[in-house]
């Protein structure tokens, strides 16, 4: 069985690599441009291409694959790579790109989509972080047959798989790729044999979308209950990471935890506490958070109350 494989970063590399163990021919990878990156900004290439090259698969890095878009020879290029493999599937992972109608159809058995939610709920570009931070007591994945909607395609398989308050989306973010990767190998052996489970339509009830993050939503807003704050914190990490401010110098919150304590007699954001257990501050509600662990600028990742020692923070001191 040829696979084509289409996906770009560090979620789709371990599906990839799954994929290859698993003995299944592979004739050309489809992945981002290689992008700068690093404090040198050099262009390097995707996790999902570092892997195609090791393994000496062909690799496509088209800027669009529509027609009718910007880079119609790009996309030309593209499909003809396609259509040369005479690939039975693609198997689409967080690839980036929009897989017009047309593209989808060019495999013999279309296009699978490796999705990290529980479907219909968070469709779209970021479902771990949205699912964290909405408070989900589980996700998982959804091997989908892609169509030309958003997320909106008939639904193979799902596992599901409960998120606990300990989760980051770097955490729950290897879980499921991990998922995800045996889900597929699974699958793609039941095609082979005959015995691929049948499609099955979404509900319509239960939609939602999961925006991609905007760097704006790293800013911590005391007054939301330490509730909502710890579950921002869990979702934004690693990337973009909260962010407030201690005279007027920034400081990214890496860890932290909704507190037991109750406190009605400060504003919200004034440190109440400070002890080798991490720092508590007010917030919304008259919840109380306690944050573990820290970063002050040009620093790294510390405990809470080691970053608090350097910077002198107090009880009564503000954080904005």
């Amino acid at each position: 069985m040829k696979v084509i494989f289409a996906g770009t970063p560090e979620f789709a590399r371990v599906a990839l690599e799954r994929l290859l163990a698993a003995g299944f021919d592979v004739p050309l990878v489809l992945t981002q441009p290689d992008r700068p990156s690093g404090r040198g900004m050099k262009l390097t290439p995707s996790p999902v291409k570092q892997v195609a090259l090791q393994h000496n698969i062909p690799v496509a890095q088209p800027i669009s694959l529509r027609l009718n878009g910007k880079y119609p020879e790009d996309a030309q290029a593209a499909r003809a790579q396609i259509t040369a493999t005479q690939a039975d599937i693609m198997i689409v992972a967080a690839y980036g790109l929009i897989l017009p109608q047309d593209v989808l159809d060019l495999p013999k058995h279309g296009c699978v989509n490796i999705h990290a939610s529980l479907l219909p709920r968070w469709r779209g570009a970021a479902p771990i972080h949205r699912a964290i931070e909405a408070g989900d007591i589980e996700t998982g994945i959804t091997l989908m047959q892609m169509d030309a909607g958003l997320d909106t395609g008939d639904m193979l398989a799902i596992e599901r798989l409960p998120i606990t308050e300990q989760h980051t989306t770097a955490t729950l973010h290897d879980e499921l790729a991990e998922m995800g990767a045996r889900m597929v190998v699974d699958y793609l052996r039941q095609l082979r044999d005959g015995a691929a489970p049948k499609a099955t339509p979404q509900p319509t009830d239960g939609v939602s979308y999961a925006e991609k993050i905007d760097k704006a939503e790293a800013k911590i807003d005391w007054t939301q209950s330490a509730q909502i704050i710890a579950r921002k914190v869990h979702a934004l990490d690693p990337a973009p990471g909260c962010v407030c401010t201690y005279m007027e110098q920034p400081l990214k919150i890496w860890a932290a935890q909704t507190d037991e304590t109750l406190s009605k007699d400060h504003a919200a954001g004034t440190i109440i506490n400070v002890d080798k257990h991490g720092v508590r501050v007010v917030c919304g509600d008259s919840s109380v958070l306690r944050i573990t662990q820290m970063q002050k600028a040009g620093g790294k990742r510390s405990p809470a109350h080691q970053v608090a020692e350097s910077l002198k923070l107090a009880v009564q001191q503000q954080l904005n």
